[in-house]
């Protein structure tokens, strides 16, 4: 099993006043030639916008974007007429595909927001622009993995364009934990919202990422102080 970490503060990182970002990959201004994507992972940004301000409205195609709210109200708006909020224990996901047209805001005028966006190259190319959002709660995530995105969209899971399985998990210190590949082949990516975890030789704490490749059919930790964490297997 081959590891390789992505640190916290090693990260790309801008602060712009109303939008404090972190990228684990290339994005923007942040341009790293070892971190341009890992398999078909493309983004992954790290994002607090602070009250009453947001994204305004920018277009995307032909790309898969995940959503996870940590903290806070997001409010969504889209060129297909979705118009939501999502808030920490929801998902949204888009398939840009032909393209689309979206806003992102913080919904609070008095707190912050924090959130995850990823972005996932697609396995197919010019698809319906489609949009996704579902509610994942704690005792679906205490002590195991819960699927929150897949290809396929069983047992209430949101689904995506492409060979891809996200999963959230809650752990308490000192667990033994295991996730089993769902395909032969895959990547593994890890982020550690928050906590402290082992893999193998590697420690991850809160924020850092850990690249997994050569599996060879399940990863192993040891959870060495309560943490929550986010894992997702994606092709290369």
């Amino acid at each position: 099993m081959k590891l390789t970490v992505h640190r916290a503060g090693c990260r790309g990182h801008a602060d712009h006043g109303w939008l404090n970002t972190w990228h684990s990959f290339s994005f923007a201004s942040y341009y790293n030639p070892d971190r341009m994507h890992f398999g078909a992972l493309r983004v992954l940004n790290d994002d607090t916008v602070q009250a009453g301000m947001g994204f305004g409205t920018h277009p995307h195609d032909n790309m898969e974007i995940i959503t996870i709210v940590l903290d806070g109200e997001l409010e969504h708006k889209d060129s297909m007429g979705n118009g939501s909020v999502i808030r920490p224990g929801e998902v949204q996901v888009m398939s840009a595909g032909t393209g689309i047209q979206h806003s992102e805001f913080n919904h609070s005028n008095k707190n912050e927001v924090s959130l995850l966006q990823i972005w996932v190259f697609p396995n197919k190319k010019n698809v319906e622009p489609r949009y996704g959002q579902a509610k994942f709660s704690d005792e679906e995530m205490n002590g195991k993995w819960r699927t929150v995105v897949s290809p396929d969209g069983a047992d209430n899971m949101l689904w995506i364009h492409q060979q891809a399985w996200f999963s959230l998990g809650n752990f308490e210190a000192d667990a033994k934990i295991s996730y089993q590949l769902k395909k032969a082949d895959s990547l593994v990516y890890v982020f550690l919202i928050s906590g402290e975890l082992k893999i193998g030789s590697e420690t991850l704490n809160q924020r850092d990422g850990l690249c997994i490749e050569q599996i060879a059919s399940a990863i192993d930790m040891k959870i060495t102080r309560e943490s929550k964490v986010l894992l997702m297997e994606i092709p290369g």
